[in-house]
């Protein structure tokens, strides 16, 4: 599942259809996740101003009307030319001044929708803050895990807790402070607290500069690849030596998700530390 740094990426690649004009839009398929409104109609002529993104959601603002995008489980944007050949799973086409904007979703777990009041209430407001925004700090995640049971990887996931922090970006972040991700989240220090805010957001800035992780088909809208995957250390490394002790590396479930760990450098410790 594309996560916080690919999300990021893939808008940041979305950046030359700015102040273009939609010509058309066709919706090839609207059965995704929620269907596609059967009114996009309504972007022809308009103008877009502004690309953000809030969690995992990539939020489009048109001249009169504003959208609400997610990528789910497989689903990814292209730039291409009008004249370059359809491919199956091709859900929505959007035609711009100058480009072609092609929305591809084999899962079909992805959404396109009006970003609403109800959609704003029901998927927006309820979200945790930014972890690299300010209000991502020591003292407010200590105070909001001072109340979870929960394993440490499972609050950290919890996009009412910290928004975009998925499962790769925590097993490597928890690798890095040497904390086991079954750890009861109440029982970390306020010390390790801080250390785990200041390594998330190390690792998704340097994910984001490294264009995201590919790992099965992931890649921006220009069509290119992220490089993150190239410096894992335990995500995906069950059965291999830790880097750091040559321990091997086990893996365990974990909220449904593998939760990959070194049994020696992220012992679990179940008093407070």
């Amino acid at each position: 599942m594309p996560e916080l740094p690919e999300v990021e990426t893939t808008k940041t690649s979305l950046l030359p259809l700015l102040q273009q004009r939609v010509q058309a839009v066709n919706v090839l398929n609207a059965s995704l996740r929620w269907p596609i409104p059967n009114d996009l109609e309504k972007l022809v002529g308009q103008r877009l101003t502004q690309l953000k993104r809030r969690s995992k959601y990539i939020l489009a603002e048109f001249e009169q009307d504003h959208m609400l995008w997610h990528l789910g489980m497989s689903g990814s944007f292209r730039l291409c030319e009008p004249n370059e050949a359809l491919r199956k799973h091709d859900h929505l086409v959007i035609d711009f001044e100058d480009l072609q904007l092609r929305y591809h979703d084999p899962r079909r777990f992805g959404c396109i929708l009006w970003l609403d009041q109800q959609n704003q209430s029901k998927l927006i407001d309820t979200l945790g803050p930014e972890p690299l925004s300010e209000d991502f700090n020591a003292a407010y995640l200590h105070e909001k895990l001072s109340k979870k049971n929960v394993g440490i990887k499972i609050a950290l996931m919890d996009n009412h807790v910290v928004v975009g922090v998925g499962n790769i970006y925590a097993t490597e972040s928890l690798f890095n402070i040497g904390v086991h991700p079954a750890q009861p989240a109440s029982t970390l220090s306020k010390a390790q607290v801080e250390k785990l805010v200041i390594e998330v957001k190390r690792i998704l800035k340097q994910a984001i500069d490294l264009g995201g992780s590919t790992l099965r088909d992931y890649s921006n809208a220009m069509g290119e690849n992220g490089y993150f995957q190239q410096t894992l250390l335990a995500y995906g490394r069950a059965g291999e030596m830790c880097v750091n002790c040559e321990t091997t590396l086990e893996n365990m479930k974990l909220g449904q998700r593998a939760s990959v760990f070194c049994p020696q450098c992220q012992p679990l410790k179940l008093k407070k530390a």
